[in-house]
C-alpha cells in the first residue's frame, strides 16, 4: 500500500492517515513553500487519535478517492495532531471560534500560503465538504479582496492574548470568593457538576471549592463536592470494570460518556478524588483515586516508565465494524453467559444491567441508582475480575502510545502526591521511573526539552517543549522531591524553571508565551492563559514557581509568579470560573506558604503529614539541597516556618503536630 509523508511521524493520529489517498503533509515549511509555488490555499485538518468525529470525517472524506482528488488538485493539505502541536491548534481554533462562534475537532481551516486563516469549521460530511472546497477555490481565484479582509479581521482577534497588560495589583482573594458564589449558582443540585449537558468534570473548580473548605465548614460547599464526586463515579463516565474515566458525559446524569480515555483526565480526576478523600476521610473517593491510578499504571504505561496519551472512543465489533463505546458495553445475555451462576445475580443487580439496556440497547455498567455506593462486596469484586478478563478478549480501542511531556508531568504530580499521602511504595517507584524516563527521553543532546516521544519515531522525541510542558515539569519534579525525599528532583525542577523563564517569559508585559524563543515562528505568539480541559501554562507556572521558590529560597521564582497574577488579575475577575487553576494560585499567594523541613530520620513526623491534605505547605526532607530550609539545622528535628522565620523546633511527632497546627491556624 502506498503511504504519504505521514508514515514516519511520531503521532499515531498522523500515521492513521498515512495510507489516505490525500497527499498529506505534516505541519512545516515544505507544505507552505509548495502552496506559495502553486498559488493555492493550504487546507489544514486538525484532530487527535481518540476523537470519534475525527474518525468519521476521515472515513467519509480522507479515505475517499473522489474527495481526495479535489483536495489534492485545489489545495496543499496539512494534517496536525492537536496534542503534539497545541500551539498550532490554539491559533486556528481561536480563528474558527471567531468565525463560527464555536469550535471542536476535527477542525478544518483554510489558510493563505503564509499561514493566515480566512475560513474554517469543524466536521464536514463529504457532500458539504466538496461543495465548500469548490466555493473556497472560487473565492481564492475571483474574490481575493474578500479573503484578504477576512484575514485582516482574524489576525486582529488572534493577537489578543499578547496585548494583555499587567495590572498594578495582584489578583485579590475576593476573586476566589466571587468564583465560589458563581459555582454555588451554577451547581446542579440533583446530579452534581456545573451547568447542563454535556458535562465535563470541572476538576479545577472543585479544587477551588476544596480549598475554600479548608477555612471552615460550609454545608453547601460540602454538598457540591460530595454530590459531584459521587455522581461522576457512579455514572457510566467512570469505567466500573477497568477503572479510569472517559472525557465527559453527554447527559446531565453522567451516564453516557464520550468514551475516549485521556491521560490528563486521569491525572486531574485522581487528584481531586485523592484530595477530597484525604480531607474528609472518605474511603470511597480514595478507592476511586486508587482505581484511576491502577488503570494508568496497567494500561497507559510504557515499560520504561512513560505514560501513554489516550485510548480511543471507538472499537471494532466481532464483524470488524467500528462503534463508539463498543468495548465498554454489555448485553444482559452476554453478561449472564460470562459469569458463573453464583456471581450472576449479585453482579447484574450491582451494575444495574437490564434487558432493555441504558445505551442504544446495551448496558453501560453503572451505579446510577445507588449513587456513592462504590466499594464492591467480595462477590461483586470476584465478578468484576471475571468481566474484566472476558472484556480483554474483545478488540481493544486504539491506544495512542505517544508520550507527551505536559500530560506525563501532570500524572507525575498526581502520582507523587498520591504515593506520599497513601504511603504507597509501588506508586512512588512508578513516579520515580516516570521522572527518570522524562529526564532521559524527552530532552535532546543539548539538554533542551521536547514535547512528544514515540517509540517508533525517528527521532523518538520531537517538537520543542512549550510553556505548558515546562510549567508542569516544574510542578511534577517538586512534588516528586516532596514524595521521595530525593534532592535530584529539586535540581531538575530548578533547571526547568530557568529554561521556562529564559525561553518563554514576556519581558514587556509579563507572563509566559506559549512557544519558546528558539521554537518555530508562527503567525502570532500567543499566551496560554485560560484553564480549559487542562490547566493553562501560566496558572500552572504560578503555582509551581511559588512552591519551588519556597523550597529553594529563590525569590526570582516567586517574583515571576507574582507577575503572572498581576497580568491575569483583571481577566480572572471578569470570569473567575474559567480560571480554576489560576484561582488555586491566588489562594496559595494570599493564604501564604508554610515551609516544613524535617532533618535526619524522623518517619513519625513525615507520617503526620501523610494523614492530611495540606495544599499550602511545602516539604523538605530526606536528602539536603541548597536552600534556607536546610541551613544550620539540627539533626532529627522538624522546623515549621513562614518566609523562613521558624517556630519552635520539634523533636517528637506530637510537638511537630502542635507546631504545624499553630502555623496553619
Amino acid at each position: 500500500m502506498t503511504t504519504n509523508r505521514l508514515a514516519d511521524q511520531t503521532s499515531p493520529y498522523l500515521r492513521q492517515h498515512a495510507d489516505n489517498p490525500v497527499d498529506w503533509f505534516p505541519w512545516g515549511e515544505e507544505a507552505f513553500a509548495l502552496a506559495r509555488s502553486r498559488n493555492v490555499p493550504v487546507l489544514l485538518s486538525v484532530g487527535y487519535s481518540a476523537c470519534h468525529w475525527c474518525h468519521v470525517m476521515a472515513h467519509e472524506c480522507f479515505e475517499d478517492v473522489e474527495t481526495a482528488e479535489v483536495m489534492n488538485r485545489m489545495f496543499v493539505n496539512v494534517k496536525v495532531d492537536r496534542e503534539e502541536r497545541p500551539d498550532v491548534d490554539s491559533i486556528y481554533m481561536d480563528a474558527v471560534q471567531a468565525m463560527t462562534g464555536r469550535g471542536g475537532w476535527p477542525m478544518t481551516v483554510f489558510l493563505s500560503p503564509d499561514g493566515k486563516p480566512f475560513f474554517g469549521g469543524t466536521y464536514f460530511p463529504k457532500p458539504s465538504f466538496i461543495q465548500l472546497m469548490n466555493a473556497i477555490t472560487d473565492a481564492w481565484i475571483n474574490r481575493r479582496d474578500d479573503i484578504d479582509n477576512n484575514i485582516e479581521a482574524l489576525m486582529e482577534a488572534l493577537d489578543r492574548t499578547t496585548k494583555i497588560e499587567q495590572h498594578s495589583e495582584i489578583a485579590t482573594y475576593e476573586t476566589c470568593e466571587t468564583a465560589i458564589s458563581q459555582l454555588r449558582a451554577n451547581f446542579d443540585r440533583t446530579w452534581g457538576g456545573f451547568g447542563k449537558a454535556p458535562k465535563f468534570p470541572s476538576t479545577m473548580n472543585l479544587e477551588v471549592v476544596l480549598r475554600q473548605l479548608l477555612a471552615g465548614e460550609d454545608s453547601e460547599l460540602e454538598n457540591i463536592v460530595s454530590t459531584s464526586l459521587d455522581a461522576m463515579a457512579s455514572g457510566g463516565m467512570y469505567d466500573h470494570i477497568g477503572g479510569g474515566f472517559s472525557r465527559y458525559s453527554v447527559d446531565e446524569q453522567w451516564l453516557v460518556p464520550h468514551f475516549e480515555k485521556m491521560l490528563y483526565d486521569q491525572a486531574l480526576l485522581a487528584r481531586v478524588y485523592l484530595h477530597a478523600g484525604v480531607l474528609f476521610g472518605n474511603q470511597t473517593w480514595l478507592h476511586v483515586a486508587r482505581e484511576i491510578i491502577d488503570y494508568v499504571l496497567r494500561d497507559l504505561t510504557h515499560h520504561d516508565g512513560g505514560f501513554y496519551s489516550a485510548e480511543d472512543a471507538d472499537s471494532l465489533d466481532a464483524f470488524g465494524h467500528s462503534h463508539e463505546g463498543h468495548f465498554y458495553v454489555w448485553s444482559l445475555s452476554e453478561f449472564s453467559a460470562v459469569l458463573p451462576e453464583h456471581l450472576r445475580d449479585s453482579a447484574i443487580e450491582w451494575y444495574e444491567i437490564t434487558e432493555q439496556g441504558n445505551f442504544e440497547g446495551s448496558n453501560i455498567p453503572s451505579r446510577l441508582h445507588h449513587r456513592g455506593d462504590l466499594i464492591r462486596p467480595p462477590l461483586v469484586e470476584e465478578a468484576r475480575e471475571v468481566l474484566f478478563t472476558h472484556r480483554l478478549t474483545r478488540q481493544r480501542p486504539l491506544l495512542d502510545d505517544k508520550v507527551l511531556t505536559e500530560w506525563n508531568a501532570m500524572m507525575l504530580a498526581t502520582l507523587s502526591e498520591a504515593a506520599f499521602l497513601c504511603n504507597d511504595e509501588r506508586w512512588l517507584r512508578a513516579a520515580i521511573k516516570n521522572g527518570e524516563f522524562l529526564v532521559r527521553e524527552l530532552r535532546d543532546d543539548n539538554g533542551s526539552w521536547k514535547r512528544s516521544w514515540q517509540q517508533h519515531g525517528t527521532p523518538q522525541a520531537r517538537h520543542c517543549a512549550l510553556a505548558a510542558d515546562l510549567a508542569h515539569l516544574i510542578d511534577g519534579f517538586t512534588r516528586l522531591a516532596e514524595a521521595s525525599g530525593q534532592a535530584r528532583w529539586i535540581a531538575h525542577a530548578s533547571e526547568v524553571a530557568d529554561e521556562l523563564l529564559e525561553q518563554c517569559w514576556d519581558a514587556t508585559n509579563g507572563g509566559l508565551f506559549t512557544t519558546p524563543t528558539h521554537g518555530e515562528p508562527l503567525i502570532v505568539r500567543q499566551k496560554d492563559v485560560m484553564d480549559n480541559a487542562t490547566p493553562s501554562a501560566n496558572s500552572t507556572a504560578a503555582i509551581a514557581l511559588y512552591r519551588l521558590g519556597a523550597l529553594t529560597g529563590n525569590d526570582r521564582y516567586t517574583h515571576h509568579a507574582d507577575q503572572i497574577l498581576k497580568l491575569l488579575g483583571r481577566i480572572v475577575t471578569s470570569a473567575p470560573t474559567a480560571f480554576g487553576n489560576l484561582l488555586t494560585a491566588v489562594h496559595l499567594r494570599h493564604t501564604g506558604i508554610t515551609e516544613v523541613a524535617i532533618t535526619g530520620e524522623q518517619p513519625g513526623m513525615v507520617d503526620e503529614l501523610r494523614k492530611r491534605w495540606l495544599p499550602t505547605i511545602v516539604l523538605a526532607w530526606g536528602e539536603p539541597y541548597e536552600s534556607p530550609l536546610w541551613n544550620n539545622r539540627s539533626l532529627n528535628t522538624a522546623y515549621v516556618c513562614r518566609h523562613y522565620a521558624c517556630l519552635q523546633p520539634a523533636t517528637t511527632p506530637e510537638q511537630f503536630l502542635s507546631t504545624l497546627q499553630q502555623a496553619l491556624a
